[in-house]
């Protein structure tokens, strides 16, 4: 099975390069299943359920997130009704939604877990404690045919060490939450595949996404105004990555980078 996973979609520049772009790509690298990150498509902050809907019209299976989530009060209700969007499956018992969800694909099953980091990101249960004993009853070719794993965290290190904790278990393992993609895409000695950030699908003619003027005032700790997504010429990010159907396993993994700025 082939996998595409695209980096954070940041705001009206980043949903329309999905919009414009996605089913061409989908037909480019004969892709079977496509996950996005949403968390910052509504403005750079959080998500809508029309915003959802314009998503999967355009090609994506399932919506992953991470710390802004709630910025949309909607937010709360439709992700309890919408199975395909996915909230970080380590925040606190009883918060609204699902963080892992098996969906079908070509007769196969395919789960999806969105998982957050804790350093610097102090909103959730600790996720090494967490998903150890979690990853125990959801095992490749048993449970599943397929898992993969976002993992949306600040540090590199915490992504690096989660992708070797996972590896084996996971068909791959992204990071995201940095809007800048990495270059250490590979495949781990256990058969996951691997990538520290995913980068975004937004302008990078900016600050993670977001407008440069406001973000320069806000680190020289003057007034400015609320950092707001650029909207000009956006770049899509992220990466496919080939899947065996008989292992669950990744056989190659490789970056997909389209349009706007980066080349």
């Amino acid at each position: 099975m082939n996998f595409l996973f695209l980096g954070d979609i940041v705001g009206r520049a980043g949903r329309n390069a999905i919009t414009e772009k996605l089913k061409g790509l989908i037909d480019q690298y004969e892709i079977d299943f496509v996950i996005a990150n949403g968390e910052n498509s509504a403005g750079g902050y959080g998500i809508t359920e029309e915003i959802c809907n314009n998503l999967f019209e355009a090609g994506v299976d399932v919506i992953t997130s991470g710390n802004h989530i709630w910025d949309q009060k909607e937010t709360m209700n439709h992700i309890i009704r919408e199975k395909r969007l996915l909230r970080p499956m380590n925040f606190m018992e009883g918060t609204p939604g699902r963080g892992f969800e098996i969906y079908e694909k070509k007769g196969l099953k395919v789960g999806v877990m969105n998982l957050m980091g804790n350093v610097y990101m102090k909103k959730c249960e600790e996720v090494f404690p967490y998903i150890d004993e979690k990853i125990k009853k959801i095992n490749l070719k048993k449970e599943i045919d397929f898992l993969a794993v976002d993992f949306h965290a600040e540090i590199t290190s915490e992504k690096q060490a989660m992708g070797h904790f996972l590896d084996g278990k996971a068909t791959f393992v992204v990071g995201t939450h940095t809007h800048t993609p990495t270059l250490d895409y590979r495949i781990l000695e256990k058969g996951t595949a691997y990538q520290t950030d995913a980068g975004m699908c937004g302008d990078y003619n900016s600050v993670i996404g977001m407008n440069t003027d406001n973000a320069i005032l806000k680190f020289l700790k003057k007034k400015s105004d609320r950092l707001v997504p650029v909207i000009k010429n956006a770049t899509i990010t992220g990466i496919k990555v080939v899947a065996d159907d008989e292992t669950g396993l990744a056989k190659n993994i490789e970056p997909i980078m389209v349009g706007g700025n980066l080349k």
